[in-house]
């Protein structure tokens, strides 16, 4: 029988054969046997297993066996006289897949700085922190998905190609067929001449496409990959991410908070509930308290603050701010944790921000000043969701991409859908990386997906 570790680790002894599968993380040897921790990355917890070192007929293999190495034990599972586990399997037969030489092999039993193992990302899983990484952002992935087909949402794959930008910032990865040559600003580019026949990026959002299907569909959601070449080097920051993005027909910015409160209360929840072992892993050896804080945004209200109202609050504060604060300029990280851990120690949600600084596809507020928008603050984190009810009306989208410089032939479709069977609607959008980073605990963004995509950094 082929089983993974996590199911055997609080199983009862058995007289049936078991196989057990997977890597040895140590070696230990005594005078007649030989320890072995194996984990097959089911689990933070390995399985001890127990080979008598006189079996002479594998006795060569148990040499040949270190850290790393990946086996094949088959045995009994016994009950354990340690302490440390419940159950130990009595090997009677081994089977070595492949060698780890203790002599290259990187990964040693003792603790790895993350930038180190940012430099071995193929072998990285294999640790404690990243295996616990990934097991965290599978279930989150599976949450997601589930809370939108639950309420009838309908997945839609949005195109990574695209020959607009949803977000107007032109920090975009140009995708083309023509010589490098042709590209150095010396002459106007042909177009004409590339493979799509127009200039085309890789996207930085699968919002505008969505859109589409919504108002069609009513309601639907993106998950996928997206791309924006900003030159930003830091610890928040990818140039290749993940986002989910649910769009909703007849539904106005009430509604879409009302979705984004219970959707971020659905996926914690179902990581609270799966992901207990990993969770109390975060809380002692990454950041205190992250499990207890997910908890509290699950069982809190969200507040509900006009951006008005935020700046006058924080006009009021005592504290001193590294940026300032001013009507008409966007939040800061330190503004938003300052809102949801000093004033309201809650989740807060800003709406209706100034038009200036956000993006043109969303709804006027009739004081011609502000946008339907929101931003969605957690706790430690800051903003986690950004969204709007969308500009349903075709003349004043029409107004807005003239304000904002954009093209209407670039967006002839998009305003192809306020010429014909219009509705309210609204969406919003979350990074799913920063959530793992949010939900883990963990510091840097380039830890919490498989292979990042950074500045000067695309390796594996």
């Amino acid at each position: 029988m082929n089983d993974r570790i996590v199911h055997m680790l609080d199983a009862s002894p058995s007289e049936d054969l078991i196989q057990v599968e997977g890597w040895v993380r140590t070696k230990r040897d005594s005078k007649n046997f030989c320890f072995f921790e194996v984990n097959d990355g089911s689990s933070l917890r390995s399985l001890q297993v127990i080979l008598d070192k006189n079996t002479s007929d594998i006795a060569q293999t148990i040499n040949r066996i270190s850290t790393g190495a990946s086996v094949t034990f088959t045995g009994h599972l016994v009950e354990s006289p340690g302490k440390n586990q419940k159950v130990e399997l009595q090997a009677s037969d081994v089977i070595l897949h492949g060698e780890a030489p203790a002599d290259t092999y990187p990964l040693q039993k003792k603790r790895h700085s993350l930038e180190f193992l940012r430099e071995i990302a193929h072998l990285r899983p294999r640790t404690n922190t990243i295996s616990a990484v990934a097991r965290v952002r599978n279930e989150l992935s599976y949450a997601i998905h589930h809370y939108f087909h639950e309420k009838g949402f309908v997945y839609v794959h949005t195109p990574i190609i695209s020959a607009s930008d949803c977000e107007g910032a032109g920090e975009m990865f140009q995708v083309t067929t023509l010589p490098l040559n042709s590209l150095d600003g010396s002459k106007p580019i042909d177009y004409s001449r590339d493979f799509f026949g127009k200039q085309a990026n890789l996207t930085v959002s699968g919002q505008l496409e969505a859109e589409i299907y919504a108002l069609a569909l009513k309601n639907v959601y993106t998950f996928g990959p997206t791309f924006r070449a900003e030159n930003s080097n830091t610890a928040r920051h990818l140039a290749e991410f993940w986002m989910i993005e649910p769009e909703m027909a007849f539904c106005t910015l009430e509604g879409d908070m009302a979705v984004a409160e219970d959707f971020l209360k659905h996926i914690f929840t179902h990581v609270l509930e799966h992901c207990e072992e990993d969770m109390a892993f975060f809380t002692k050896w990454v950041q205190k308290g992250v499990a207890e804080g997910l908890q509290q945004v699950v069982e809190k209200p969200f507040i509900h603050l006009p951006y008005t109202d935020a700046v006058e609050l924080l006009h009021k504060s005592p504290k001193e701010f590294e940026y300032p604060v001013a009507w008409g300029h966007d939040l800061q990280s330190e503004h938003e944790k300052y809102l949801t851990e000093e004033i309201f120690k809650a989740p807060v949600i800003v709406t209706d921000y100034p038009k200036e600084i956000k993006a043109f596809y969303m709804k006027l507020n009739d004081d011609g000043k502000t946008v339907r928008a929101m931003d969605v603050l957690v706790p430690r984190l800051g903003e986690i969701i950004g969204g709007s009810e969308r500009e349903s009306r075709y003349d004043v989208l029409s107004s807005r991409l003239k304000e904002q410089d954009l093209r209407e032939d670039d967006y002839w479709w998009y305003l192809d859908l306020r010429r014909y069977g219009s509705v309210p609607h609204a969406g919003f959008g979350l990074g799913f990386d920063r959530v793992v980073q949010y939900v883990t605990g963990m510091q840097n963004i380039r830890d919490v997906i498989p292979f990042p995509r950074t500045v000067h950094n695309a390796e594996f």
